[in-house]
């Protein structure tokens, strides 16, 4: 199911069967599940700013209320829910987050996040009232093909070509996004209602994943350790600017923080329950900028 908007580069050459309406209008919905019996709900607000939760509630919560109300009129057999990893608690490299870890209280301040959350512990409930056979899936840092819009990988077209790149001091669990793929399939056949898994593979520090990046293609030349005080101080700025001019900041106090934490998870549970693919980073990173300079992403 598509926007008539939609940029369908990711799509091209697939040999599928495009619905086109909108998943926030109960009639496309009807007609789009017409003769389904599974729903992949991956629709989603997921820019990072502006950072207020308004921005993100009318896709992110109010939307996946509404595509669980219509598959369940549909007769659906299976719904998985692609939420993200941010609806839990991160972890150190040590001790990553797990579909146990709580929500915290720097995540909250995220609109983003909080939206993710809420999402998903409406799916949940809806389960648990009404018996519904859903689903959840819940992804890290997804890189790869595909990336039309793009996503993720903005952080390999950041890096690509710098001599110079600005590190901070956090991390971030990272998989390939054709693991999350299979992940997602898996679900559909092997998932248990009610639960939530962790697509999840390797815990890097930034320093760590952008060491990887060059030893796939040669760049950052260079990295920057950003200071703490540096970094907080921009973020603080950046929020400052938010609260004058009513515009977005691609970097506010919360954001700053968060790419400072330790945003670390574990795959445990997804491997052992769906058979998770575990593809090395680098081969994420090589892939998405093949794909990115074939369909000239990539400064020249």
């Amino acid at each position: 199911m598509v926007r008539e908007s939609s940029n369908l580069l990711s799509l091209k050459n697939t040999d599928l069967e495009l619905f086109k309406g909108s998943f926030l209008h109960a009639d496309d919905l009807r007609k789009a599940l017409a003769g389904c019996q599974a729903v992949v709900h991956v629709a989603a607000n997921t820019s990072q700013w502006p950072s207020g939760y308004e921005h993100y509630k009318k896709a992110n919560i109010d939307g996946t209320r509404l595509v669980l109300e219509a598959s369940k009129k549909a007769g659906i057999e299976r719904f998985i829910f692609v939420g993200s990893a941010n609806a839990f608690g991160p972890g150190s490299q040590e001790n990553p987050g797990d579909e146990s870890s709580p929500f915290t209280d720097l995540q909250h301040q995220s609109g983003y996040m909080r939206s993710k959350h809420e999402a998903q512990q409406l799916v949940l409930d809806f389960h648990r009232k009404h018996q519904f056979p859903a689903t959840i899936v819940n992804p890290t840092f997804m890189l790869g093909k595909y990336d039309a819009k793009p996503s993720s990988g903005q952080m390999l077209l950041m890096a690509h070509g710098k001599r110079l790149m600005p590190c901070p001091a956090g991390g971030k669990n990272f998989i390939h996004v054709e693991d999350v793929a299979s992940g997602i399939v898996s679900a559909i056949e092997n998932g248990r209602n009610g639960q939530c898994y962790l697509l999840a593979n390797e815990n890097l520090s930034y320093r760590e994943f952008f060491g990887k990046m060059q030893s796939v293609c040669g760049w950052p030349k260079q990295l920057l350790p950003l200071p703490k005080p540096l970094l907080n101080f921009a973020g603080q700025a950046g929020t400052w600017y938010e609260k004058l001019s009513g515009n977005p900041a691609k970097l506010n106090a919360i954001n700053a923080r968060l790419l400072q934490a330790d945003n670390y998870y574990s795959p445990a549970k997804a491997l052992s329950e769906l058979q998770l693919p575990q593809t090395p980073v680098e081969t994420a990173i090589s892939d998405a900028l093949a794909w990115f300079a074939e369909h000239g992403y990539l400064r020249k």
